[in-house]
């Protein structure tokens, strides 16, 4: 039995022959024959009845114009940030282009639903399951992926009609820029900034007019600016009465001090002294003195020395000559006097202070009225500036907000343009066309579809051939039953004899 067994498993171990491989294949001829007919004229069908035509189209995703964020600032600052198109923006464009609604209108603009075989099945069915079935049938042939290391998205469809591939690239590449617009720029913004530019505007007029009533009824122009030229004039008028004051500290000390000179001074002085001989007595009592000397000669030459008459004589001339020499002695004086000069320029200056201390008084009195008027003008001019300025300030707002929702709207205005004529950040860069050709050539179709049929053929042969309980040859008799096998005849002669 162990010698068997050892026999029966090397049998076994031996690989089959092309003999016996070709034997399985006559055994399951009508089968080989008929699945690979079959397979092979399918692909003949395919090829020239069953050609699918497939439209390309290829979208590009790029960091292209960046909308500025609506910001309460006149400028909104750029975003830098990030200039490289990421992975999750990709995917987001492609969930974009097989969106539910995109996919929808897709089909309503093309008819697909009325391309659906099984419509005639289904009679009494709604528009929207009609169009929902080919929406998604529709999703089942396009293809829509990102390229790998690429800011492109490859977008393909697959049908029978050549024009009707590109007809559905089309309409879907231009909904889905619209979709991509409608999500990617949120609308109603050129409506919010009209109506925002007008209330704006609004509110300026208001201020202006507010800022204008005020004007005319306090009659200032530029409050701050009067206010101010007020108080320089305050300023400067309190400067002149501090000086005045000053003036008059010094004018009343200075006519005291002229006061206490004059006491001092005396009103008259002798401007003039001259001294003088006097001629005419001189010369009277020289004379008489000549004629007494000649009556002493005279006498002499008469009467002796010491006569009565002589010395009398003598006498009178002793007398003369003592009148000349007194005269000699005590001239004649003259004194001249006039108003002292230093006592009237006293008095002048002390006129003159007392003048200036009169026109200092009246000065000070004038001044203290201007400072009184300035002081209470000053003041509500002030109050009139704090109004104003606030008048001001509520008016320079609401203008800075005017030309604010004005330039803000203007960009949404040249955004909604830009949008409408295509500027956005994607862009199909390559547009679908008309294929010419379809995805598979009949050659190649036919000779892959020959060589599947034999290929098919073949494994179906061996399959039924494998599951096939029946014993072919003396060998399978052998090794099923273990007996010897004393004869075999063919299938040919068995019929042979039957017949």
């Amino acid at each position: 039995m162990e010698e068997r067994d050892a026999a029966r498993k090397a049998e076994d171990s031996v690989s089959p022959t092309l003999r016996e491989l070709a034997g399985v294949l006559f055994r399951q001829g009508t089968l080989f024959v008929g699945v690979s007919v079959l397979v092979f004229v399918s692909a003949i069908v395919y090829a020239f009845a069953g050609a699918s035509y497939r439209a390309h189209a290829r979208v590009l995703v790029r960091r292209g114009r960046a909308d500025p964020p609506v910001a309460a600032q006149q400028n909104a600052p750029p975003d830098f940030s990030r200039v490289e198109v990421s992975e999750e923006e990709l995917n987001s464009e492609v969930e974009l282009l097989k969106d539910d609604d995109v996919l929808r209108r897709v089909a309503q603009a093309n008819n697909l639903a009325a391309h659906d075989w099984l419509r005639w099945l289904r009679p009494h069915e709604p528009e929207a399951a009609r169009l929902e079935r080919a929406a998604k049938k529709l999703a089942g042939r396009l293809k829509v992926e990102p390229i790998k290391k690429t800011n492109l998205i490859a977008v393909s469809y697959d049908s029978p009609d050549p024009q009707a591939a590109a007809h559905v690239l089309q309409s879907l590449t231009g909904i889905y820029l619209e979709k991509h617009i409608q999500v990617h720029r949120p609308m109603g913004q050129l409506h919010f900034f009209d109506v925002q530019t007008e209330e704006s505007r609004r509110q300026m007029e208001q201020a202006e007019e507010k800022l204008i009533d005020f004007t005319n009824q306090h009659g200032v122009v530029m409050a701050a600016h009067q206010r101010d030229l007020v108080l320089q004039r305050l300023d400067e008028t309190e400067a002149n009465y501090r000086q005045t004051q000053v003036e008059m500290s010094e004018t009343r000390r200075r006519v005291e001090e002229l006061d206490a000179q004059l006491s001092k001074l005396p009103e008259r002085a002798v401007t003039q002294i001259r001294t003088a001989d006097n001629p005419e007595l001189l010369r009277t009592l020289k004379a008489s003195l000549l004629d007494l000397e000649l009556k002493k000669t005279q006498l002499l030459t008469k009467f002796e020395p010491s006569h009565r008459l002589v010395q009398e004589i003598e006498q009178q001339i002793v007398q003369a000559k003592g009148a000349i020499a007194a005269e000699n002695l005590t001239p004649v004086r003259d004194e001249t006097t006039d108003r002292d000069v230093n006592y009237a320029w006293a008095n002048a200056e002390l006129q003159r202070a007392r003048v200036q201390i009169t026109g200092l008084e009246a000065r000070e009195a004038t001044m203290t009225a201007h400072l009184a008027k300035y002081r209470v003008l000053a003041r509500q001019l002030g109050e009139e500036a704090i109004k104003q300025d606030d008048l001001t300030s509520s008016e320079k707002a609401a203008e800075e907000n005017y030309l604010l929702y004005v330039k803000k709207r203007e960009i949404a205005r040249m955004g909604d343009a830009l949008d409408e004529g295509g500027i956005v950040n994607v862009a199909i860069a390559e547009q679908p066309v008309v294929p010419a050709l379809p995805v598979w050539p009949a050659g190649p179709v036919i000779l892959v579809g020959f060589f599947v049929g034999l290929t098919l053929g073949t494994g179906v042969a061996f399959a039924a051939d494998y599951i096939d309980p029946a014993l072919r040859t003396p060998e399978e008799v052998m090794a099923c039953l273990e007996i010897p096998v004393l004869a075999s005849l063919p299938q040919e002669i068995n019929r042979r004899l039957s017949a």
